[in-house]
């Protein structure tokens, strides 16, 4: 906008040439609000005889070149001499030990997180510094500020909105610092969706419709981005991020204040990152690091770049940095998704219960009942409902149906629907839960048929855990337990088929209401 002004204030001499009152009138609608704006678009575009969208992309114009004019970032110069790539990490990692307390593999981790800022052009994929913490007062915004301190072209961007940050990163391929992502982010899908949308390159843009004609534009998104909040962030971002996880310190702990750092310290490291970055730009693109097997494939994906950098670098830093990567994503993988909690608490139900066939509605109840799991108040504090059952079961392929429970046909599930499910997504079976039955039972086990008491010590098979029923089916399966199953949990017959009274097998699909 400044050279808009300074056109005018040329041409102002000429007060009745028309090019002088565009150039006004376009700097003085630029500094409107977009609720002024609209109320004035149309009889401003009227006298100055043109139409209302291509005031509406004049100002537009106006608007970026007064943004652009407004954030002025830093120049660095690279250090004037060649630098130890592993003695510039070293120092980074030493900064951040200074005044942040967290996570061993954290500190690793985050030190090439900040120099991957300076390499953003060099690289396929841009995983998030996802900076969390069970409470406040751990750390978050002090690790966030050291790593602005180190970035790249850093904006700090609270509460930002999305249009704003689409804008944003498209006009000045900023790093982003969010913080208190937590209160914000969890409700918000397009930001979320933006921010996702910039993990990698090629995928790191979005379509929005702009100007009174709405003509779709797109904008490029891909940047360094840092996330703070309490608590897990969205699935889908953790899924793109590097977990930097903060600690309350101890009394015995002892940390810098970040204020009464030397700033000329940070520019000096700013100075040897551009340096080692301009220095090993060709290592960095071309590299093909070898990735820990450990690591799932999103989590390869994420580390790759660090992993680049850490190689080029040399020195300790390329075990160090895989030694971070494995401890780091094993840690991450003890967290269960919501998904994968759900379909191991409905294995658990199906252990515990020794059914095949459960209504909705009974398992809804049961998951409930847990007051340690996310159910009970799945639902903005309220329980989750059968709706959200549903909907989250179909995303493995899962779908409710009418079930026969004794003379019952409600809404319900088969144990068998889920074991596509169990085998991909839970890592391993669960234990079974279901107890011994007893030997007044209406299904007996072949230590009982034989006047023998049943063998106590050996834990039942349930259908979860084996497909056949074990040595009730007369030779046909080799387990050697003496468990009682029902026909419908066995494969094999069972001893179910052959039940005193009437003579007749239970049928396969009958289940035993317990």
């Amino acid at each position: 906008m400044s050279d808009l002004l300074t056109q005018a204030d040329e041409m102002a001499a000429n007060p009745l040439d028309p090019e002088v009152e565009r150039i006004e009138t376009i700097a003085r609608l630029a500094s409107l609000s977009d609720v002024e704006y609209d109320q004035c678009r149309e009889k401003e575009a009227e006298r100055l005889g043109c139409r209302v969208g291509t005031l509406d992309k004049e100002r537009a114009r106006a608007m970026k070149t007064q943004a652009d004019d407004g954030m002025v970032f830093e120049d660095v110069d690279p250090w004037p001499e060649p630098v130890s790539g592993a003695a510039v990490l070293d120092e980074i990692e030493a900064t951040i030990r200074r005044h942040i307390i967290c996570d061993e593999a954290s500190y690793p981790a985050a030190t090439l997180w900040a120099v991957l800022t300076w390499a953003i052009d060099l690289v396929q994929v841009a995983p998030i510094a996802a900076i969390t913490s069970p409470e406040k007062g751990c750390g978050k915004t002090q690790l966030l500020s050291v790593l602005g301190k180190l970035s790249r072209r850093p904006i700090p961007a609270s509460n930002i909105s999305p249009a704003a940050l689409f804008r944003a990163v498209d006009a000045w391929q900023p790093t982003l610092l969010i913080d208190e992502a937590d209160a914000f982010m969890r409700e918000n899908e397009e930001l979320r969706g933006i921010i996702n949308a910039g993990h990698t390159r090629d995928s790191a843009f979005v379509v929005r419709v702009v100007g009174d004609d709405h003509q779709p534009a797109k904008f490029n998104v891909w940047g360094a981005k840092a996330i703070a909040g309490i608590g897990h962030l969205p699935e889908t971002v953790e899924d793109r991020a590097l977990p930097l996880r903060m600690r309350r310190k101890t009394p015995d702990e002892r940390v810098t204040r970040l204020r009464h750092a030397d700033p000329d310290h940070f520019e000096d490291l700013k100075a040897k990152i551009a340096r080692f970055v301009t220095d090993a730009a060709t290592a960095i693109r071309q590299a093909r690091p070898a990735l820990p097997e450990e690591l799932s494939d999103r989590a390869q994906d994420n580390w790759e770049p660090l992993l680049s950098i850490a190689d080029a670098a040399g020195g300790h830093w390329p075990d160090a940095a895989r030694r971070a990567a494995i401890i780091m994503v094993g840690n991450a993988e003890n967290k269960r998704s919501v998904g994968v909690e759900l379909l191991a608490d409905i294995a658990a139900f199906f252990e515990a219960k020794g059914r095949n066939r459960v209504s909705s509605a009974e398992l809804l109840e049961t998951l409930c009942e847990d007051e340690e799991a996310p159910w009970a108040t799945y639902n903005r504090g309220k329980p989750l409902t059968s709706r959200q059952l549903s909907s989250r079961l179909r995303e493995y392929g899962i779908h409710s149906q009418n079930v026969r429970i004794g003379q019952r046909t409600p809404k319900g599930f088969k144990r068998e629907q889920f074991s596509d499910a169990f085998a991909r997504y839970l890592d391993t079976p669960l234990p079974s839960a279901t107890p011994p039955q007893s030997s007044d039972s209406a299904v007996h086990s072949v230590a009982d048929e034989k006047g023998h008491p049943p063998h106590a010590a050996t834990p039942p098979h349930s259908a979860f855990a084996s497909k056949c029923g074990g040595v009730a089916d007369s030779g046909n399966c080799r387990h050697t337990s003496a468990t009682p199953e029902t026909a419908s949990e066995s494969r094999c017959g069972g001893v179910a088929d052959r039940t005193p009274g009437d003579g007749k097998g239970a049928h396969d699909d009958d289940e035993v209401v317990i």
